[in-house]
């Protein structure tokens, strides 16, 4: 019996295009995501450095390119975000305890706000107990350390907890902690299509 859910935050509620942010750097210069560019983002998503410093790494890979312009481009992977979505979301929170467990950065939260507006990201964080983002609580999914601060925080026991996320890896670190999971197929399968799977 289910009595928690942990939620992923992109392409469970917030649409991405996660080919978006390379295609708009590699326009100012970027020639591929290297190693580099990796461990800053990495870095910047747990909260190891900010965002002036995680902009300037890449500019060192496009001297020719303003902050302004990299920020745009960083930011090009939010899309849309579904009001039947939130809708949904509102509806479940008089049934079970949620959770949002997301590997994000402050650049995109706040990108996000913007686009949606103060009142709707206020109505959409409200729906949780909790919202984990990774640049605010320092650990990534898919560590374990992650899933384990959220069930230690809130007393989850691991089996009557869900956690939906579209990412394979992370699905199955949490299926290693005993987590119970959907691995939600994006294009093919949509969040508010939770009751048809019988798994709650």
């Amino acid at each position: 019996m289910i009595d928690a859910i942990i939620f992923d935050f992109g392409n469970v509620f917030i649409n991405l295009d996660a080919n978006a942010p390379l295609e708009a750097l590699k326009k100012l210069g970027v020639t591929d995501w290297n190693e580099e560019l990796d461990y800053l983002n990495k870095s910047y998503e747990t909260g190891k450095i900010d965002e002036l410093t995680f902009m300037q790494g890449i500019q060192k890979q496009l001297p020719q390119a303003e902050l302004v312009e990299i920020r745009e481009a960083w930011n090009s992977i939010l899309l849309d975000f579904p009001l039947y979505r939130l809708e949904f979301l509102q509806m479940l929170t008089s049934k079970y305890k949620l959770y949002l467990l997301s590997n994000t950065d402050a650049t995109h939260i706040e990108k996000f706000e913007h686009k949606v507006g103060q009142s709707f990201a206020r109505e959409f964080y409200s729906c949780f107990e909790k919202v984990y983002f990774s640049f605010e609580f320092g650990f990534r999914k898919p560590e374990a350390k992650a899933f384990q601060f959220v069930l230690n925080n809130h007393n989850l026991t691991p089996k009557k907890t869900l956690f939906i996320d579209d990412k394979l890896e992370n699905i199955k670190a949490a299926e290693e902690l005993g987590i119970q999971t959907w691995h939600l197929q994006v294009g093919q399968e949509d969040v508010v299509d939770l009751f048809q799977k019988n798994i709650l």
